[in-house]
């Protein structure tokens, strides 16, 4: 069932959720065909999604690039907006992919001054991008292209008389 496009998000709603939201969740296919969801942060630059992930995740996304990823935030289901993106995920294998990527470093800025003081530590004033790249096998970049948006903004219900 569809939603009501009455509840959808605006674009700049969706920008500002994108650039302030600390954390997302994907969902890839394992090769057994089961589903692994995922807490990442992430990076949004140019439309697209990118995170710095390890282990099952890239592994899954090798072997099938498709996956959903979903960003919302508020707690209280009248109060609960998001954002789903389904599309295709690529792994970036390499330096050379890193900076061939047209948008990665716009996220590497933007998750260096959105997680600034994450993992316990102090703020800086002109905190770094985000400096990983390609180690080992698994540890890689991955930009997620969306090819398909449902938002909602629960916000709105009451304009539906729900």
């Amino acid at each position: 069932m569809a939603l009501p496009r009455e509840l959808a998000l605006e674009d700049d709603q969706i920008e500002e959720l994108m650039s302030t939201e600390w954390n997302m969740r994907i969902a890839t296919h394992s090769p057994d065909g089961r589903i692994n969801l995922t807490p990442m942060w992430f990076g949004w630059a140019g439309g697209r999604v990118y995170f710095y992930g390890r282990g099952q995740k890239v592994a899954n996304l090798r072997a099938d690039p498709n996956c959903s990823v979903i960003v919302d935030r508020n707690e209280k289901f009248p109060e609960l907006q998001a954002v789903m993106f389904q599309g295709k995920a690529s792994v970036l294998e390499n330096a050379d992919a890193e900076a061939a990527d047209p948008h990665l470093e716009a996220a590497r800025v933007q998750m260096g001054i959105k997680y600034n003081g994450g993992h316990g530590r102090a703020p800086s004033d002109d905190p770094p991008p985000n400096s990983a790249t390609a180690a080992g096998s698994k540890r890689r970049w991955v930009v997620v292209v969306p090819e398909r948006r449902v938002t909602w903004d629960n916000f709105k219900l009451p304009l539906l008389g729900k």
